[in-house]
């Protein structure tokens, strides 16, 4: 099932809606989130996807990581119920940036030139980075896709907003072919992506609409207060594309988390 086929369903409220204190916690979480490490940064503990440093015991491998484990809005979930929002569809302005690549030993990440933003709410979020997941994190009604795109937008506050867009085994994707041309094979090192700026647009899936959820980083420190916008329609990847990237960092998908009484907003 693709991602826009749940489109035009009758959707559903889930959960309740967030208490005082959950407010104030979430601004709490929001502040902590703008003091977190820079990308490139060593992490406070050795972490991965697999065995004793997995994502069960990430909350045991450092104090800076406990929200891994004691959260109550953590990413990814996956989607079954949705309310219509009477918000509008974040607005992505993209344009082509000079781009950076590394495979930091977790994913294949893609630093992006400024300029491109996501507005939303009356806020602006300029696009940071780009990371790569296979398979994809977050799921729709329990189906999980061959690879998930999450674009980082940053917030003069320090504050987060992610487009996450599921992509599914099918055509090559143009932008993931550039960037896995390019990709050092040695962890840590970092390289132009070949054949001067580029912009994301191969990888949204046209026309789309969002959902949107409070949610956390999918990795340690698993900062919650983070504003998750995930695409209702999926795109591309062909298999030879997953087979690279999985060549190079293996499978890195967190699990899906509980809900936690949190609702889903169907934005278009």
């Amino acid at each position: 099932m693709r991602g826009d086929a749940i489109r035009g369903r009758s959707l559903r409220r889930t959960g309740r809606r967030p208490t005082a204190s959950c407010l104030a916690a979430g601004m709490a979480s929001a502040l902590a989130l703008a003091l977190a490490v820079p990308a490139f940064a060593q992490p406070a503990a050795h972490w991965s996807y697999t065995g004793d440093d997995g994502p069960d015991h990430w909350g045991e491998l450092s104090a800076a990581y406990k929200t891994c484990a004691a959260g109550h809005e953590q990413s990814p979930i996956d989607i079954w119920r949705t309310r219509h929002a009477g918000s509008a569809a974040p607005l992505m302005q993209y344009f082509p940036a000079p781009l950076r690549v590394v495979n930091d030993g977790h994913t294949i990440q893609v630093d992006y030139g400024p300029g491109s933003t996501l507005v939303t709410d009356g806020k602006t979020y300029a696009l940071s980075y780009i990371r790569f997941h296979s398979p994809s994190e977050h799921q729709i009604r329990d189906q999980r896709f061959a690879m998930e795109a999450e674009l980082f937008h940053r917030a003069n506050d320090g504050s987060l907003a992610v487009v996450g867009i599921l992509l599914e085994e099918g055509a090559e994707n143009p932008f993931l072919a550039r960037v896995l041309s390019s990709v050092p094979a040695e962890v840590g090192v970092e390289a132009e992506v070949a054949g001067g700026p580029a912009e994301p647009s191969n990888l949204l899936p046209g026309r789309s609409g969002f959902f949107y959820y409070n949610g956390s980083l999918t990795t340690p420190p698993c900062s919650e207060g983070v504003r998750w916008f995930v695409m209702d329609a999926t795109g591309t990847v062909s298999r030879a594309q997953v087979e690279r990237f999985l060549a190079l960092v293996r499978e890195n998908a967190r699990p899906v988390q509980p809900l936690e009484g949190r609702f889903v907003e169907h934005r278009m």
